[in-house]
């Protein structure tokens, strides 16, 4: 390695350096190597973890016992990346990006030795880090995060060790509901605390008051509407219960699902441009702006959404994939584009199933728009067949126009799949009017005659033909 200067590539070739080796990174790094071959492009990665290529999504299922074993969660291995002609460097950390001298430098965690590589392309994928509550007690031992596969090992290494069986679940978003399930299922006694009066942010307040009721009655204790204060310790050091207002939740593990925020702080050091939600900003090729030689993917970046036409932060692994896809098409020289999102996002909480595409009462509200809202209640399946499960569904459609907003739904089994037909619809810019003659399949193990999200855009419609007529 080069220890004193920028180490360049060999003549005749260029060389591509990738930030981050999880699905966005090595999503780019492994299309640019599809197209251009080791004599034309030399891959660098670096990745400060243990692991490469692996879905965090699946840490709850795997600390449930759903998911046997870490490995099953790993995607490609170092070894297989390097195999593939990428250089991929473990335990190394990007530590600056020197954008005027095309170079960056990096530390190798395990000898100390620091060094600076020069690229004439380079693909940020540094993802993003969890929130840690700024709170007495947030580092004590038994407090964890499962951002990363580290993160889920070393929680599983905490309830193998502790004897008690209480544990509290600080937020109550996606990872905050997953992990309390999982929690649930190696028979602790979960406590759930959120700053929100209901769980789910990520829904209207009437949606998550189903889900809330739903986890109440799977024996979950929620806490809403108030905020974690500080973490009790015992003697040993150890956590021993979670502070909240005047209450005190006793706990043997604590578990932060309060949400991540964008890891930019080589790119804002760097002078690249981030937005309001402290994503880096990038065009549709997944190009930094302003930057010509420079991408960037994954939970670090903000996404164009396109209901609402503003730009927000949606961090998902369907997401990075995709955009590390076009950009190892672009870098390896052909064309693609990521043309935004939608916003759709499901989960579960044992058997019960939660969705949502599209915005929310708020996010309408947020972009200026004006919008009917309608919730009806179905069934999975037709009402005479066995295992037809209630569902709640509830739709957003603009004023006037009609034009699908958001559809969020809450119900058992074969609840939340449902959501993919009005993120097709939100795609394609349809009406709730035209959604209603949408041909969807039929049987009475799979659907009522009219699917739940069809009765919903039909009362959608009806709502939208009325408040014209009003002229509200």
């Amino acid at each position: 390695m080069d220890m004193s200067g920028a180490r360049g590539a060999k003549a005749g070739r260029e060389r591509l350096v990738v930030i981050g080796a999880d699905a966005a990174g090595m999503s780019a790094a492994s299309g640019a190597r599809r197209l251009r071959g080791p004599d034309e492009l030399e891959i660098v990665a670096f990745e400060r973890g243990h692991f490469s290529s692996y879905s965090a999504c699946g840490i709850p299922y795997w600390v449930s016992g759903d998911v046997d074993g870490r490995d099953r969660l790993i995607a490609r291995t170092p070894a297989e990346h390097r195999a593939r002609g990428i250089d991929l460097r473990m335990r190394t950390e990007a530590t600056e990006i020197d954008v005027a001298a095309r170079r960056v430098r990096a530390r190798d965690a395990a000898t100390g030795e620091e060094y600076w590589t020069s690229y004439d392309k380079l693909v940020i994928a540094t993802g993003a880090r969890p929130v840690r509550p700024d709170m007495p007690g947030a580092d004590a031992p038994g407090v964890h995060g499962v951002q990363t596969l580290d993160d889920g090992q070393a929680l599983l290494d905490r309830l193998d060790r502790t004897r008690g069986r209480r544990a509290v679940v600080v937020g109550a978003g996606y990872i905050g509901v997953e992990m309390a399930e999982a929690l649930l299922k190696r028979g602790y006694e979960v406590t759930v605390v959120d700053r929100g009066a209901e769980p789910m942010s990520t829904l209207d307040p009437d949606m998550g008051r189903l889900v809330r009721e739903a986890m109440e009655g799977m024996g979950v204790a929620m806490v809403g509407g108030t905020e974690a204060a500080k973490v009790l310790t015992g003697p040993d050091g150890g956590v021993r219960a979670v502070v909240a207002e005047d209450a005190e939740y006793p706990a043997d593990v604590v578990v932060l699902g309060i949400g991540v925020r964008p890891e930019t702080g080589l790119a804002r050091a760097a002078g690249l441009p981030v937005g309001a939600h402290g994503g880096l900003l990038t065009d549709r090729a997944m190009r930094v702006r302003g930057y010509e030689d420079v991408w960037a993917g994954g939970d670090c970046v903000e996404v164009f959404d396109l209901v609402s036409g503003l730009h927000r932060y949606v961090p998902l692994g369907t997401h990075a994939n995709k955009q590390g896809q076009v950009i190892g098409a672009n870098v390896g020289g052909g064309y693609a584009a990521f043309p935004g999102v939608v916003g759709t996002a499901v989960s579960k909480v044992c058997d019960l199933e939660i969705a949502r595409t599209g915005l929310r009462e708020k996010d309408a509200r947020r972009a200026g728009l004006r919008f009917e809202t309608v919730t009806v209640e179905s069934t999975s399946r037709a009402g005479y067949f066995p295992g037809a499960a209630p569902m709640t569904v509830k739709m957003l459609a603009e004023h006037r126009t009609g034009r699908l907003l958001g559809v969020q739904i809450v119900g058992r089994e074969g609840a939340a799949k449902r959501v993919d037909v009005a993120a097709v619809a939100l795609t394609a810019g349809m009406t709730v009017e035209q959604m209603t003659f949408l041909d969807l399949g039929y049987a009475p193990p799979f659907s009522p005659v009219w699917d739940p999200v069809l009765v919903a855009a039909r009362k959608a419609a009806a709502r939208v033909a009325d408040g014209a007529c009003r002229g509200a």
